[in-house]
């Protein structure tokens, strides 16, 4: 059974993969039917080319994530969810502060991200 701190390590896999500014090994963390729901992008994106096409963008900002608030909760041996809030630091030095949700699966290949939800707080 995954525990709270691998759960939370998961996200610290996902922001060392944003440190690499390679969309392949963000992408790559995201199941082949994964859902991202992108903070700075409007459009939904279904699909890992759509997924990359995001990261390719969202990459060049080189972002670095710090979560504020998680809450974690295991639903089961193969599913888990990590929700809160996370601030981005861009390589301007501008930051964005935005609530979160993953739902991770973990698959063959370790745990994936299958729902990704990001949304900028609405009281900026």
């Amino acid at each position: 059974m995954l525990t709270e701190s691998e759960v939370l390590g998961l996200f610290d896999q996902w922001n060392a993969a944003l440190a690499t500014l390679d969309p392949d090994a963000v992408t790559a963390l995201y199941t082949e039917n994964g859902i991202l729901l992108p903070t700075v992008s409007n459009q939904v994106r279904h699909n890992p080319e759509e997924i990359r096409d995001y990261f390719v963008a969202f990459l060049k900002k080189s972002p670095q994530g710090k979560i504020d608030e998680a809450n974690v909760r295991i639903l089961s041996d193969t599913h888990a969810t990590n929700s809160g809030v996370y601030t981005f630091t861009f390589g301007d030095g501008s930051t964005v502060t935005a609530r979160f949700s993953y739902l991770y699966v973990q698959t063959d290949n370790g745990w994936k991200i299958m729902q990704h939800h990001s949304s900028a707080m609405p009281e900026g």
